[in-house]
């Protein structure tokens, strides 16, 4: 038996009575069920991350892995600018959109958290099941020999060996984790120290595939959920909508949560208009007493 609460009578004095309704609905929809929770930008932005089409979102172009690939100047440049960006991402903190999926997994409700940020917020928050779809930037690769290594310990190299680099007090800090930074004149790129060879973030950037057994964890999450809330995404990103489509041949409720409109609004079995972080602070305290 689901239990409905009425958000309508000044449960959440916060919402205006659209958001408000809307929010009841999907209370309804989630109500006794075991959900999935996919996120995307729009769940950091109130910690201080921008996202990808909101006010204040970065206007360049992403870095593709063929230039980072292809080109040491472009290293250089995205090995500053990922340093400064990793710096700002260690200086945020989650907000309460993160720790309430945090608590939906503690009471039962949440499965678990599919995410395309590299913030690592998630995890900080005190998720224990996170899909991370686009790799984080806490750990960093070497594309030769596989080695992995702690973000700390390059961060670290990187600056014994550019002692001149500095986070600035403002920067165009990307979704991606990537600063553009005002010079990358004489940048020392830190290199594998076992084999020498060509480090990069544990991040899929544009023109990479998400890795097969990647997404194939977070479609055995939706897989093994009984719903499924798409929160701070616009479903631009195809990995959202395929695991979206899962969702919808399954006949699950699927709530969308995103100010504006997202790819997948036509599916929804209730879209709400409005910020992730007072939402899902709602479901945070609604849906455990609705199981």
């Amino acid at each position: 038996m689901s239990t409905v609460l009425d958000f309508t009578s000044g449960v959440s004095p916060d919402f205006d009575p659209d958001t408000a309704a809307a929010v009841a609905r999907a209370v309804e929809a989630l109500a006794g069920r075991r959900v999935a929770v996919l996120t995307g930008a729009g769940v950091s932005t109130d910690s201080g991350i921008p996202d990808y089409r909101g006010q204040g979102a970065p206007t360049r172009t992403p870095m593709t892995a063929q230039q980072f690939l292809s080109s040491a100047a472009s290293r250089q440049r995205y090995w500053v600018g990922s340093h400064l960006g990793w710096r700002a991402f260690a200086a945020a903190h989650p907000n309460g959109g993160h720790r309430a999926l945090a608590a939906l997994e503690a009471a039962g409700v949440a499965t678990g958290v599919i995410t395309q940020n590299v913030d690592g917020l998630h995890v900080r928050a005190g998720s224990l099941r996170v899909v991370e779809l686009h790799g984080t930037m806490r750990r960093v690769l070497c594309t030769h020999c596989g080695q992995v290594f702690d973000r700390r310990d390059i961060g670290a190299r990187v600056e014994a060996d550019n002692p001149w680099i500095t986070v600035p007090a403002a920067v165009e800090l990307g979704p991606d984790g990537d600063v553009l930074p005002a010079s990358s004149e004489g940048f020392i790129v830190p290199a594998c120290s076992v084999c020498n060879g060509m480090l990069k973030p544990d991040v899929v950037f544009f023109g990479e595939y998400i890795p097969v057994t990647k997404f194939a964890e977070a479609e055995q999450l939706v897989q093994t959920s009984e719903a499924l809330i798409v929160a701070g995404s616009s479903l631009v990103v195809n990995s959202g909508i395929r695991l979206l489509e899962r969702a919808r041949r399954r006949k699950l409720p699927v709530v969308i949560v995103n100010r504006g409109q997202t790819r997948g609004d036509v599916h929804a079995t209730v879209k709400i208009d409005a910020g992730t972080t007072e939402v899902l602070q709602a479901f945070a305290e609604a849906l455990p007493a609705a199981r």
